[in-house]
């Protein structure tokens, strides 16, 4: 059950709605320029390393589930989610592959057979660099306040809308980082990512990787 709940939380990272209400919503020409920056800014990005704050909210559940951890990115689809509290756990997704590590013990997906799992190790990447900007795969709003960006993603096909409804990017307006990344699996349940203390296009070695 644990297990679940973490590989579905990397799916599914989401950020609380109540904040777009808080949003004005940006003009045509505001939100291309955003667009075209933010593009430019994930096409020079090489890596990422971020601490990361989860909080995965289940409806049937009281109190959301908390969990710290790190993020590896490097380009182009390297990538490594390291839970550090309250448990130990990681997943990599290399070469095709979801390599598990739960405390230990060890285990393997394949993902070129398995269409979904392969779109949505896509996703993730695109997610994590900020730039999601398909038009034929979502329908975009863009909104901003006096601190950041928010661009909602949602779903057109019907294979992503099976496992999210909704994407919510959060950028700094300065950096153009990420900030917060959620997305939605129904009315009820969501997941929110908050990262903190990033590094860009430092140095990182492949054996990062190796799970």
């Amino acid at each position: 059950m644990r297990r679940k709940i973490y590989l579905f939380s990397l799916v599914v990272i989401c950020f609380s709605f109540d904040g777009v209400s808080q949003q004005m919503e940006m003009l045509n020409n505001e939100s291309q320029e955003l667009r075209k920056r933010i593009i430019e800014k994930s096409n020079t990005t090489n890596t990422i390393i971020s601490d990361f704050i989860q909080y995965k909210h289940l409806d049937f559940l009281s109190n959301d589930i908390k969990s710290t951890g790190k993020l590896v990115f490097k380009s182009p689809d390297l990538i490594k989610w390291e839970y550090l509290e309250p448990f130990k756990y990681s997943v990599v997704f290399k070469n095709d592959k979801l390599l598990i590590n739960d405390d230990g013990v060890k285990s393997k997906i394949d993902l070129s057979s398995n269409k979904s799992f392969k779109s949505l190790n896509i996703l993730i990447i695109k997610s994590v660099k900020g730039d999601m900007f398909d038009e034929n795969s979502f329908d975009i709003e863009y909104f901003k306040n006096s601190k950041n960006y928010l661009v909602r993603f949602q779903p057109k096909t019907s294979s992503v809308k099976s496992f999210v409804n909704e994407f919510i990017l959060t950028y700094d307006k300065v950096s153009l980082n990420v900030i917060e990344i959620k997305m939605k699996e129904n009315s009820e349940d969501y997941t929110l990512l908050k990262f903190i203390n990033q590094s860009i296009n430092e140095k990182v070695g492949n054996e990062v990787f190796s799970n």
